[in-house]
């Protein structure tokens, strides 16, 4: 169907409010904050905004009739081109259909639209003393509705994993117009394994199954004590030796956090007052729970880190708990910050390797910097081996640009190489799903094949995941 046609059965279909069909307001959606679609953005034919399930499947059933290709989006905070119409198609903005519709705190959960922000949901379940612990990094921007379709995690993955333990079922238009419940048609449990677990093959599909339109979330207690300890090392190797020592000390932080030398370099350049102590590598732990075990593991953490770390230092209070967080809270923006002339890239920044192989791999990282001759900034995630990699260049330097690829690329392999996946949190999208067939093998075709089994027409998010 010709783009015009395509516009004028939407306006009809929607009403011209829920309709964008404007090149210049097409074009703000041929982008996410990812380097390819700056490379190579995608304009679609057309962005509607669903304001309820019924608006959902009069696009989906449209689509599916006329062979139109219908992409997923939400705040368009993510890495991977995910919600770009690459082949073309209707984007479906998801990000302002955001009612909280119930909180049930008897039952712990909670019923949402994929618009409502991470950020404002928490906001809203503390008033019940409840919280959604998974913590990523753009809280105050991305969607619910995004988390679950890349099943995101962050910054307290350790103690609290993922996105997916607390999706206890879904409403999803399926790519024909009908619509499915998963987790049980009128279910307030907390636990089934009734049938197939198709809200678990749903979290993390990233849009190429079907449209995530209800989603219903565990909830658990808001943790009442929080304490934060930062040690400093000067050997690169005894920081993953540290956290391997912690756990095995029966202790389980809520986070552990990792910066080498590249980062604490760039947030003493960006914000000198921070003053992180100069070092190979400082690991930040947080602990949450009530006031006598925080205190206890806190002290725990001391003593174990203590027998590598030049200094340790651990504090319960809020005033300096939020200074020590701070230099790992500015290290994004810091590393964009590096080069007066450069910009830091989205492309090999969210691998995840075995944490015995942390050390080895931020090495290998930064020779592969000093080989293609492009400054790189190491930080993340390293309770859950979620490392970072923040390549800095001046996107409007070709060859540097294309050295820039190769570099990534081969980030990619290391992960591979080293028993770790391309993707610990950010979702592969367009950008790494030709390592699929490398990192999962005969199992792609199996997924292929459940891909088929949803959306024989192959119009939900084409061009993503493999």
């Amino acid at each position: 169907m010709e783009q015009v046609a395509i516009k004028e059965e939407l306006s009809k279909m929607l009403g011209q409010e829920k309709v964008l069909t404007e090149n210049l307001d097409l074009m703000y959606y041929s982008y996410d904050s990812s380097f390819l679609t700056k490379l190579k953005p995608a304009t679609p034919d057309a962005v509607v905004f669903p304001r309820s399930t019924e608006d959902v499947q009069q696009v989906m059933k449209f689509a599916w009739n006329n062979n139109i290709n219908i992409i997923p989006r939400g705040a368009g905070t993510g890495e991977t081109g995910g919600c770009i119409a690459i082949e073309g198609g209707i984007v479906m903005d998801l990000s302002t259909w955001s009612d909280i519709e119930e909180i049930d705190a008897m039952n712990m959960q909670v019923i949402v639209r994929p618009g409502v922000i991470h950020a404002d949901l928490n906001n809203e379940l503390a008033k019940y003393n409840l919280f959604f612990p998974p913590d990523p990094g753009s809280s105050k921007m991305c969607t619910i509705g995004g988390m679950v379709a890349n099943n995101a995690s962050g910054l307290r993955a350790v103690k609290y994993w993922s996105t997916e333990p607390y999706i206890l079922g879904l409403e999803v238009v399926m790519p024909n117009g009908e619509v499915i419940t998963t987790g049980g048609m009128k279910a307030r449990t907390i636990k089934n394994v009734s049938g197939i677990n198709l809200t678990k093959l749903m979290v993390g599909s990233e849009g190429i199954l079907g449209i995530i339109t209800r989603i219903r979330i565990r909830c658990i207690p808001k943790p009442s004590a929080r304490g934060i300890a930062m040690a400093v090392f000067d050997n690169l190797d005894d920081a993953p030796a540290t956290v391997l020592e912690v756990y095995q000390a029966g202790i389980l932080p809520s986070g552990i956090e990792i910066l080498d030398s590249s980062a604490i370099h760039a947030v003493n350049d960006f914000k000198p007052e921070i003053n992180l102590p100069n070092a190979e590598a400082i690991l930040l732990f947080e602990v949450d729970g009530n006031p006598p075990s925080v205190e206890y593991e806190g002290q725990v953490i001391k003593e174990v880190a203590g027998k590598r770390a030049r200094e340790v230092e651990w504090s319960t209070d809020p005033v300096r708990m939020t200074q020590l967080w701070e230099g790992r809270s500015v290290t994004a923006t810091a590393a964009a910050r590096v080069r007066p002339d450069g910009t830091r890239i989205f492309a090999g920044e969210d691998i995840s390797i075995p944490i015995s192989r942390v050390a080895d791999t931020l090495r290998a990282i930064r020779s592969l910097g000093k080989k293609y001759g492009i400054q790189i900034v190491n930080y993340g995630h390293i309770g859950d081996g979620n490392v970072h990699s923040a390549p800095v260049i001046n996107p409007e330097n070709p060859e540097e640009v294309e050295r820039v690829l190769k570099l990534v690329h081969e980030i990619h392999l290391l992960a591979i190489e080293m028993g770790g996946t391309t993707t610990g949190e950010h979702g592969v999208g367009a950008v790494r799903r030709s390592y699929a067939e490398l990192e999962h093998g005969l199992a792609v075709e199996y997924m292929k094949r459940i891909k088929k089994a949803f959306d024989p027409h192959g119009i939900m998010n084409p061009g993503k995941v493999f």
